[in-house]
């Protein structure tokens, strides 16, 4: 499956959060063989968790559909950077490769504000793909932030 494809899957993915009242982030997670094994999008109101971020759901579904938790050879495709505690799962899930849309100038942890992929410190070698169809990604951010603003209430963070 080609880059741009998987984001697509994501993107389903964070426009059903958005219809569901969470802050748009969709994830997938590709097998080698490019078979998703899993797809996931923020759940943190629905869920009351904190843990729910699109990403973590994804690589849950993940583990359950391989049976395994260690998903050695795989791809994580998400609309927005991940944060720090994606990043860190990604790398404890053993994923390969990490494929994302928009950049997350607040709390991206793949280049943005932290590097944590890429820091020699951790020793993983996770290949990164940042950008693709970034602009769609972040317009879909923006707009449910837009609505939000515009009504009563609170606002959800990134989650």
């Amino acid at each position: 499956m080609e880059d741009r494809d998987a984001v697509r899957l994501a993107l389903a993915q964070a426009r059903l959060a958005a219809a569901e009242g969470e802050v748009p982030v969709g994830a997938v997670v590709l097998a080698p063989d490019g078979r998703v094994l899993g797809a996931g999008r923020n759940r943190r109101e629905a869920q009351h968790d904190p843990l729910a971020h699109a990403e973590v759901v994804a690589l849950r579904e993940a583990a359950r559909t391989a049976g395994d938790w260690r998903l050695d050879g795989c791809t994580l495709v998400a609309t927005l950077e991940p944060c720090t505690m994606c990043a860190g799962a990604l790398l404890e899930s053993r994923v390969r490769r990490l494929v994302f849309g928009a950049w997350d100038e607040k709390a991206g942890a793949v280049g943005s504000v932290l590097d944590v992929l890429r820091d020699r410190r951790v020793g993983a070698a996770v290949e990164v793909v940042a950008g693709v169809l970034a602009d769609e990604c972040a317009a879909v951010l923006a707009d449910f932030f837009a609505v939000r603003r515009a009504s009563p209430g609170p606002t959800p963070s990134r989650g």
